[in-house]
């Protein structure tokens, strides 16, 4: 078996610590820092390559990352969707420059640092503290076939331990944020007003009643909490109007739903039926992934052209733009766009 494979290493203890685990059973393991951040980082991926003895190369994502990811990003939010790029970024961009590293150094297998598990044809969830399988729903999967994933079985604990024991630098450095782009302490949608023209001001409403203003749809998700009670009750985001760039609120008991919709359902485990039992996220949590009767709907050509979810018990304020990660036990299925309701 060819025992040669390319591990993204980046500048956290995750990845250090599954580059050195995949050392440990054998593996001839070639680095790849997808550079998207400052000096800083990219020496502390270097020096985690040093301390561990592995080949790093470095490669500059951040134009790619910039047309594929962040430009999407905008262009999103100014439609009153809710993205999360990680989903989008790991089939994309950060997987297939791992496997065009694989093939110039002759290697056969990737792997990351994600907390999900592998048995070499299917994605399982990790462990259940760190589970991260919710941000490979939208895999291919020839990626999932090539992907080794040390971590899938540990904890956060465990990982920094090992770092500690085996002297890395990074080992107690804070956790990654999930929009890598938007720098450190900055809320995102202050940065999408630095690089991008953002939606101005305009109407809120309760019903029928226009209650106040917002200062922009994209500094909201469905979901959100409303700055101003209504009677004494607090109000939520549950609906967002981009061609009226308005707002729609209700009480917290009517952001409840029992029925999602799907749209873009991209499956890594095809399903045999066009109805069946599953189980949904709708963010990235572990507390929420109810049981539901997955419906495929399809067009007269037999295309699957939207996927409805049906839930056993409500799904708190679904938003749309997010993915929605369908698992069957610990198997990660696949994942969809959330459609706004009609």
């Amino acid at each position: 078996m060819n025992r040669k494979i390319v591990i993204g290493l980046s500048d956290g203890v995750d990845s250090a610590v599954a580059a050195y685990l995949l050392k440990q059973d054998g593996w001839e393991v070639h680095g790849v820092y997808l550079d998207i951040a400052g000096e800083k980082e990219k020496q502390d991926a270097q020096s985690s390559a040093e301390k561990l003895g592995i080949e790093l190369t470095v490669t500059d994502i951040r134009e790619e990352r910039k047309t594929r990811i962040c430009d999407l990003f905008a262009d999103w939010y100014t439609q009153g969707l809710t993205m999360n790029p990680c989903v989008l970024c790991n089939p994309w961009i950060k997987l297939p420059s791992l496997i065009k590293r694989m093939r110039e150094v002759g290697a056969e297998k990737i792997a990351t640092g994600h907390y999900v598990r592998t048995d070499g044809k299917h994605l399982y969830k990790g462990n259940k503290d760190n589970d991260q399988s919710y941000m490979f729903s939208m895999l291919q999967r020839n990626q999932v076939e090539r992907l080794v994933l040390p971590l899938g079985e540990y904890d956060k604990t465990d990982v920094r331990r090992i770092a500690e024991e085996i002297g890395l630098t990074v080992s107690q450095k804070p956790d990654s944020r999930e929009n890598c782009f938007v720098p450190k302490g900055m809320y995102y949608a202050d940065w999408l007003e630095q690089h991008y023209e953002m939606p101005g001001p305009g109407p809120v409403f309760f019903g029928e009643r226009e209650i106040g203003m917002h200062d922009g749809i994209h500094r909201y998700t469905v979901g959100m909490r409303w700055k101003e009670d209504m009677d004494g009750r607090r109000l939520y985001v549950t609906g967002i109007d981009p061609e009226k760039n308005a707002l729609k609120t209700d009480k917290w008991e009517n952001t409840f739903t029992n029925r999602v919709l799907i749209y873009s359902m991209h499956w890594i485990e095809p399903p045999e039926k066009d109805q069946f039992e599953a189980s949904v996220r709708v963010r990235h949590t572990r507390w929420e992934e109810p049981v539901c009767r997955v419906t495929l709907e399809r067009n007269a050509a037999g295309k699957n052209v939207r996927t409805v979810l049906e839930t056993e018990t409500p799904l708190r304020a679904p938003a749309p733009g997010q993915p929605a990660a369908l698992y069957r036990g610990d198997m990660l299925l696949g994942g969809g766009f959330v459609m706004p309701q009609k």
